[in-house]
């Protein structure tokens, strides 16, 4: 018997509307409102790198344009509702959620003794004890705070000294959770006198803790194979998705990839009859590590769009850039586009852009991307945007 097919409009409509990106980015992004937000994504990724903003700002701020980096530290470091930790990569991430974590800190303590016995200094394992105790007494501490008399390398990710590396352990084990950042630089703390007791308390068991997972993995992609929804978080094995996605009775649908192929999926009853919401025609810049884009290869196979970060790559081989930004209007991914923030110049520096095929620079789309710019300026804090002559805007 042949599957439903969802043809890749309607997809990409339901996978647009799940990540919040249908709607115009109006509306109040503080406080309560922005911890929904952010629950309803499920996690937003922490990354150093500033061209912009960071690209937690440039996620909440995608969808609330309102949105300023203020408004986030309340919640991180007052009322203490969202946490830091490990999906697939450093994030910001609703301390509801946290019990469920705990089958990661489970799973990480063994695996990173493990590893971290060969690829870390030799002796962090008898400072994880003595170190916990330590910030027990003394408060927060940072990587800078600790380890006196030890001897230091690089300072990279990989020359940690022991006490460094302990302490990370720490915090992948959920012993400690960061407290504040410093310019970025995280200040740890014990986990219990940070966050509400009552959120952290409960003790799921294993099986709970996988069939939450799956099932808020599913309902954040609308759609999804065995593999994506243990991906989502990082936790649960593909074996635990694949067995939960055969157990719990879901409809297996065929979606139509941008180029006409067809891919399995799992996804709820009612979805061939969703009619999602259209999605907006503004056009908006989107962080490199967007929710939306974080699977490089479902973005491809959903909207025809190629895209690989090319920080790591040799200028001189870069197709793009070193950080270029996807632009997003309506249900497609229509360019990318390279700029940086001169807070000195007080100007926002645009160098570069692309138009992907098949997409024109209409006087109405330029309008768009001006306007977006302009926008981007006043969220970065500068008051001008130069842009290169060359690229006709």
């Amino acid at each position: 018997m042949a599957l439903p097919v969802l043809k890749n409009k309607a997809a990409r409509a339901i996978f647009l509307d799940r990540h919040l990106l249908s709607a115009a980015p109006t509306g109040i992004s503080k406080g309560a409102e922005l911890l929904n937000l952010i629950t309803q994504l499920g996690f937003v990724q922490v990354d150093s790198i500033r061209t912009v903003e960071r690209a937690h700002h440039m996620v909440l701020r995608a969808r609330k344009a309102s949105y300023r980096p203020k408004h986030l530290t309340p919640l991180l470091e007052k009322e203490h509702s969202l946490f830091e930790h490990w999906p697939h990569d450093a994030s910001i991430i609703p301390t509801e959620f946290f019990p469920h974590w705990k089958l990661r800190f489970e799973r990480d303590a063994e695996t990173l003794r493990r590893q971290w016995r060969s690829w870390r200094r030799e002796g962090f394992e008898e400072k994880v004890d003595q170190l916990l105790e330590r910030i027990d007494e003394e408060g927060p501490k940072s990587s800078a705070c600790v380890g006196e008399g030890e001897k230091r390398g690089s300072g990279g990710w990989w020359d940690w000294h022991p006490s460094k590396t302990a302490l990370e352990y720490l915090w992948r084990t959920g012993e400690l959770t960061v407290f504040r950042r410093e310019s970025f630089k995280k200040f740890y703390d014990v986990t219990e006198k940070v966050l509400d007791k009552a959120l952290i308390t409960p003790e799921p068991d294993q099986q709970e803790s996988v069939d939450w997972l799956c099932n808020a993995a599913l309902d954040r992609l609308g759609f999804a194979n065995s593999t994506e929804i243990a991906d989502f978080w990082d936790i649960v094995t593909k074996a635990e998705a694949k067995e939960w996605c055969a157990n719990v009775g879901l409809l297996e649908i065929e979606v139509e990839c941008v180029d006409g192929s067809l891919r399995r999926a799992f996804a709820r009853d009612g979805i061939m009859e969703e009619t999602p919401p259209k999605p907006t025609s503004r056009l908006r810049i989107l962080s490199p590590f967007d929710p939306a884009l974080r699977d490089r290869k479902r973005a491809e196979r959903l909207f025809g769009f190629h895209y690989r970060i090319e920080i790591f790559v040799p200028e001189a081989k870069r197709e793009y850039g070193y950080y270029v930004f996807p632009m997003l209007e309506g249900d497609k991914l229509v360019g990318r586009i390279d700029m940086k923030a001169l807070r000195a110049q007080d100007i926002l520096n645009v160098t570069g852009l692309w138009w992907e095929q098949g997409v024109r620079a209409t006087p109405a789309r330029l309008d768009k991307l001006r306007g977006e710019l302009d926008r981007m300026a006043r969220f970065a804090g500068v008051s001008t945007v130069i842009i290169d002559p060359k690229l006709g805007l």
